[in-house]
């Protein structure tokens, strides 16, 4: 992952090869295919790389929309900066968990009565946020800016993500630095990377950005890809959300 994207198509071509039907070297081989594969119902899933650092991107304009209105009213609900540049916050990289692991509902302030002074307790609104998270890999130097036209040169692939948000703590907390304790108690991730070279067929243009973004930002690749995303209710056929990738604004 930390290498060019040369590598990381050739490495990807080689599993291909090695996994394909008509390729000898594992399929006539039982003792290398011994070492080699382990059972499915006996593997532990992980995190897929050591997560360093992560920034949280508000690149969906209708969820940017809704959770202005949560927080400030219709009136209010987009700041003026948002159709301008990329919004995010950094996030806390050592709560990021592996899909599965067990989340605690987390303890903070909250102002549930506005007349009244805050109280602390555990939080009644906790609410779920279906995102497509990307890893990078090889990075730049300290200083150095990564050009647009270079970015996917630099994402190696993309997984599921869960972000957990405390949707009351957060309100009382992220004026004026933006969230703390009300995003930063877990994160999950799918243990699966989709690499971009299994992406590039899905590859779409994006929505039509207006205004026009400052010429730092402005690049003509397809920018979106074509898939939708779906939560369900475990155990149950009750969908609790979809979503589509290709309405992604930035």
């Amino acid at each position: 992952m930390g290498l060019t994207p040369a590598a990381w198509t050739s490495t990807r071509n080689s599993i291909q090869k090695l996994l394909s039907a008509h390729e000898p070297s594992l399929r006539d081989d039982k003792q290398l295919r011994a070492k080699a594969f382990i059972k499915q119902s006996v593997a532990v899933m992980h995190l897929p790389a050591d997560i360093g650092d992560y920034t949280d991107f508000y690149s969906s304009k209708d969820h940017a929309t809704n959770v202005g209105i949560m927080f400030r009213g219709k009136d209010n609900a987009l700041m003026p900066n948002w159709v301008h540049l990329p919004v995010g916050y950094h996030g806390r990289a050592s709560s990021v968990v592996v899909s599965g692991t067990a989340i605690r509902r987390p303890c903070g302030q909250t102002r549930p009565d506005e007349t009244q002074p805050p109280v602390f307790g555990p939080s009644k609104l906790m609410d779920i946020e279906l995102e497509a998270a990307f890893f990078t890999g090889a990075g730049n130097e300290l200083g150095s800016a990564i050009p647009i036209g270079k970015a996917h040169e630099h994402i190696f692939g993309m997984v599921l993500m869960n972000d957990w948000s405390a949707r009351d703590i957060q309100k009382w907390e992220y004026v004026p630095l933006g969230p703390f304790l009300g995003k930063s108690f877990g994160t999950s991730i799918s243990p699966w990377v989709v690499t971009m070279d299994a992406l590039r067929p899905f590859r779409i243009p994006g929505p039509v950005q207006d205004p026009t973004p400052l010429p730092y930002l402005r690049h003509d690749d397809p920018f979106s890809f074509d898939i939708r995303l779906e939560v369900a209710i475990k155990g149950t056929s009750i969908s609790a959300c979809k979503q589509y990738m290709r309405v992604r604004y930035s």
